[in-house]
């Protein structure tokens, strides 16, 4: 790796990746390994400086992360955060014990030691967010209190050592200091040049992969969503002609989908697209089929298929395929190498990862080092127009998973109908790019309704709009009621087969953001 870098131990702290966040803020690069990485898997990442994170166990258990306390020892500048304090005061010499008093949420903190310059210019008291059972009882050799709560430890530091550490979390936005604080660990201590930008980036990506390709030929499975879309761009800059990018009709696409991505692919961002229409070929085998994971299952199967057929067809074309371009992001590769350890499977991810091993692909993944919004800055630097940049996320197996039910051609059409007047109108009162997702769900449910003096029985279809960051936890939206009106009046007006529209007020959790 050429990036230098700030290597983050994660110890499993549901705010790591706000740690990696708020440091790619200041223009410079961070990684997030296991805190069960070797030695040498660290220095491979070029570190300047070692941030150890927070986690759920205390440094005593018998099931504590078993991290190596010899990142202790590397002669660079280290930054612990909550557990990470508790863990350079185990593994140095100091005393970790349960509290008498927890700390939970807000807190406030006293700064003792002003000349440390991991407070310089910030308040000698500031609010923070705490959440932890242990404390600091006593303190390592050749370290010195910094900050303190009314109930336990709040900061430690050892100079000479080039080590510093807080209690509480100045990753989150409660902490109203915390990126001030960061920022003087980055530049006034390990002195960091704010570098990381997306032009840079670009730069040696594209460099990279050039020299990686040489003279082979990549595919791209091409959604038209953000993430695949920045992934084929950058990588057609670096080597053109040799990237073909195969776009599928699975037959559960939005209204006029099909032909939208290919305009904008071939015509504004000339990218070299194949297009495919199995849309009856993917519809053929969900016939029948009412279960949400075998829905997943089907047209995650029949999409490998698909694009297996098509990499064989222009492998034959262009004299072999080498290469399959992802776009990955750095969150996938977080939670792909968690210290958490396994997780329930809420539902399957459709991707195209199960390809047959009779292809022999190399990954180019030139994303995997970044977060949604980092990718929609190389995308505006790339010069990507703004329609697509701003799609709202759309799930892989599409319209499939807002069908409750059989999904059926008849079925299909009407909830493209009702999604498209969903999307215009959330467009039209300006709160498209404020929120995560907005969209229609067609319901296994048929009621009686009245229209024009006649008796109707037609389906529901459900409203759903979600506020979130990363789709890992979401709000419902207290859309304006003139919007919901407008909405609901034009679905029933003018789909027909739907007499009737809910609105949905239900958060992740308890709920998730799709309905299957």
């Amino acid at each position: 790796m050429d990036t230098s870098s700030i290597v983050i131990l994660d110890f499993g702290s549901q705010y790591t990746q706000l740690i990696a966040r708020r440091i790619r803020e200041q223009n410079v690069f961070s990684v997030v390994l296991p805190c069960t990485a070797k030695i040498d898997e660290i220095q491979a990442q070029n570190p300047l400086a070692i941030i150890l994170s927070g986690g759920p166990c205390s440094v005593y258990d018998a099931d504590a992360p078993p991290a190596d306390p010899e990142v202790l020892n590397l002669g660079l500048p280290v930054l612990g955060i909550c557990y990470g304090l508790q863990f350079i005061t185990h593994h140095l010499g100091g005393k970790v014990s349960p509290a008498p008093r927890r700390e939970y949420g807000h807190a406030e903190v006293e700064l003792i030691d002003r000349a440390n310059p991991l407070f310089s210019e910030i308040p000698a008291n500031i609010h923070v967010w705490m959440s932890h059972g242990d404390e600091a009882l006593e303190l390592p050799p050749g370290f010195h209190l910094t900050a303190k709560t009314a109930n336990a430890v709040a900061g430690i530091a050892n100079p000479e050592r080039r080590i510093w550490a807080v209690q509480f979390h100045p990753e989150v936005h409660h902490t109203k200091q915390g990126s001030a604080l960061l920022r003087n660990f980055l530049f006034s201590i390990v002195g960091a040049k704010p570098d990381w930008t997306p032009g840079h980036f670009i730069q040696s990506t594209v460099t990279a992969i050039r020299k990686k390709v040489g003279s082979g030929h990549a595919i791209c499975a091409l959604s038209g969503g953000v993430d695949s879309s920045v992934a084929a761009v950058l990588v057609n800059q670096a080597i053109g002609g040799q990237l073909t990018c195969v776009f599928v009709n699975n037959g559960v696409l939005r209204r006029d989908e099909f032909q939208k991505v290919q305009r904008n692919m071939r015509d504004n961002l000339g990218l070299n697209l194949v297009a495919v229409d199995a849309s009856e070929r993917f519809l053929a085998k969900l016939a029948g089929v009412t279960d949400p994971e075998t829905k997943r299952k089907i047209i995650g199967n029949e999409f490998i298929a698909v694009f297996d057929d098509e990499a064989h067809r222009i492998a034959k074309q262009t004299g072999g395929v080498d290469w399959l371009v992802q776009g990955t992001l750095y969150p996938d590769v977080i939670e792909s190498s968690s210290v958490k350890g396994p997780s329930q499977t809420i539902k399957s991810h459709h991707n195209v990862g199960g390809l047959p091993e009779t292809m022999k692909l190399k990954l180019i993944e030139p994303l995997r080092d970044l977060f949604k919004d980092e990718v929609r800055r190389i995308g505006r630097d790339l010069h990507m127009p703004d329609d697509i940049l701003q799609r709202q996320p759309f799930p892989g197996p599409g319209l499939a998973v807002r069908i409750l039910g059989e999904v059926t051609p008849e079925r299909v059409a009407l909830l493209q109908e009702a999604d498209d007047i969903v999307v215009a109108e959330i467009k039209a009162a300006g709160l498209y790019q404020q929120i995560w997702q907005s969209f229609a769900v067609l319901l296994p449910v048929k009621s009686v309704g009245v229209m024009g003096d006649q008796r109707t029985y037609a389906y529901t279809c459900a409203i759903r709009a979600v506020h979130s960051e990363d789709g890992m936890t979401a709000d419902w939206v207290p859309l304006p009621y003139e919007v919901l009106k407008t909405i609901s009046s034009r679905i029933v007006n003018e789909v027909r087969g739907i007499n009737r529209v809910v609105y949905d007020i239900t958060s992740k959790p308890p709920g998730t953001i799709e309905w299957e």
